[in-house]
């Protein structure tokens, strides 16, 4: 293993307990001003082989209790919050994020983590009563729940903080250690955290980090034999790709979506257009349940679309870091490039700007477009950027049918008044979740979170997340009479 141990305010790679710098690095860019804000040490095979033999021998070596998980976790959570205002200053830097979703997600985290370490105490079985099969009637059974081993975890950028510790958390609670390669682009986040673990106390060889692109160290994880489960956030393609390269190893996938959302002849449109407006452009759309695809009812439509129009030209484009900014850059150049392309090709296939549709280096202004189709990569395709579309609809199960027409299917948001609308979409739209009178991008960190089809596998949550973390281990006793 490469480097040399530092001892506070660790930088580099983690791994068995000591901070390792390398050889080669990679620069850190503020994504806003391109100004270097620091620089990450990359991983080697050798680096991810070593990561991976210390989880192993910790779990063996040291398995934590379940009161020590909980308090381990419960001092990261105050760790976090005591730094929150640091945290969320990186995290608006290093990915573009505007200061005040920055503090959100840092704030969210903290949760996150808290809640992980109540689960760590309610981990349980139950009783199985063997004597319902005729021939086992001196038998009992109990099943408990252990550890599944070793876990990967690969994280993406646009959530540097919340869905790293939506995996690492979990993991610890259910007694699991870790090994953990954040997005190349965002992962000075990931370091803090690791100090902030290794503060609270975490034995050494329970979180290790490594660094480096998906195509090497992400690749190294995903191969690696001795490791029991990757748990992945990103694209549909790199998720497909993970799972057919897992071998045995569990998986869990949190991948894209194209959401859908409903906005009924009875909706209260003020609010529709507020919260449509907010969750299609905040964090300049970069996120997996941003708004995408908005079906509004032919009755309502031109009221909508003036108010949404209204709505999105009301959002503070600019700096991250200045505390009324709702849009800031995406995460690089080449990104901001593809979504305006995206944008061009659907105006050349006759679609109409209603509002933005420009770029400026890193920046695209939050563009609204009507006269779209569903072959258009705005509307078929996940656009991750700002970028959302107002399409027609005629009836309710139309408008169903039109949020199913995709190949994703993570959450769904729907605006009725209507009690029995809202229950018949909650079963027909085939997602994840369905968000009554709110948008598709409404999250609590503690329900169970995950998609079909392209948009994953398993389940998100702490609670929901530790089952995905544990094995079921079946015990039988043959009870024999004394005589």
């Amino acid at each position: 293993m490469s480097g040399v141990s530092t001892t506070q305010n660790g930088t580099g790679l983690y791994i068995n307990g000591e901070w390792l710098e390398t050889n080669e690095k990679m620069k850190v860019y503020n994504k806003f001003t391109q100004e270097v804000i620091g620089e990450a040490a990359v991983a080697k095979q050798q680096d991810v082989d070593a990561a991976i033999k210390a989880a192993n021998e910790a779990m063996a070596n040291r398995p934590l209790a379940s009161h020590e998980r909980f308090e381990i976790l419960k001092r990261t959570a105050e760790l976090i919050s005591k730094h929150a205002e640091e945290i969320a200053q990186l995290i608006a830097k290093e990915g573009g994020k505007p200061l005040k979703d920055a503090t959100a997600e840092v704030n969210r985290s903290v949760q996150v983590v808290t809640t992980a370490a109540e689960e760590a105490k309610r981990i349980h079985g139950e009783t199985v009563s063997l004597d319902a099969v005729p021939g086992s009637e001196n038998r009992m059974g109990v099943y408990i729940r252990v550890p599944v081993g070793v876990i990967a975890a690969i994280t993406p950028f646009n959530f540097p903080m919340n869905l790293v510790v939506h995996k690492v958390a979990p993991a610890i609670a259910a007694g699991c250690a870790v090994v953990l390669k954040p997005a190349s682009t965002t992962p000075l986040s990931a370091i803090y955290l690791c100090n902030l673990l290794q503060e609270a106390g975490l034995p050494k060889g329970y979180i290790n980090l490594v660094i480096g692109s998906g195509r090497t160290v992400g690749d190294y994880l995903v191969t690696h034999p001795d490791k029991k489960m990757i748990t992945f956030t990103g694209s549909p393609y790199v998720g497909l790709r993970i799972k057919q390269n897992s071998g045995f190893n569990r998986v869990t996938l949190e991948l894209g979506n194209n959401s859908g959302n409903i906005v009924h002849s009875d909706a209260n449109l003020d609010l529709a257009a507020d919260l449509l407006a907010k969750k299609a452009f905040g964090s300049a759309g970069q996120f997996c349940v941003s708004v995408q695809r908005i079906y509004v009812h032919d009755s309502v439509i031109d009221s909508f679309t003036q108010k949404m129009v209204e709505a999105t030209n009301q959002l503070v484009v600019g700096n991250p870091l200045d505390p009324n900014t709702d849009v800031g850059p995406l995460i690089t150049l080449e990104e901001a490039k593809r979504v305006e392309q995206w944008i061009q090709e659907a105006v050349s296939e006759g679609a109409e700007v209603l509002t933005g549709g420009s770029r400026d280096g890193v920046m695209v202004q939050p563009t609204l477009l009507k006269n779209v189709n569903s072959s258009m990569k705005v509307v078929c395709e996940e656009v991750f950027g700002p970028v959302a579309s107002i399409i027609p609809y005629q009836t309710f199960d139309q408008a169903i049918d039109l949020v199913n027409d995709s190949e994703y299917g993570l959450q769904a948001g729907v605006f009725t008044n209507n009690v029995n609308l809202a229950w018949k979409a909650a079963k027909k739209i085939q997602t994840g979740g369905v968000i009554i009178n709110d948008t598709s991008s409404y999250r609590a960190d503690i329900m169970p979170y995950g998609g079909i089809d392209k948009s994953g596998a398993g389940r998100e949550g702490p609670k929901f997340a530790v089952e995905e973390m544990t094995d079921i281990r079946m015990v039988v006793f043959n009870v024999q009479d004394e005589k």
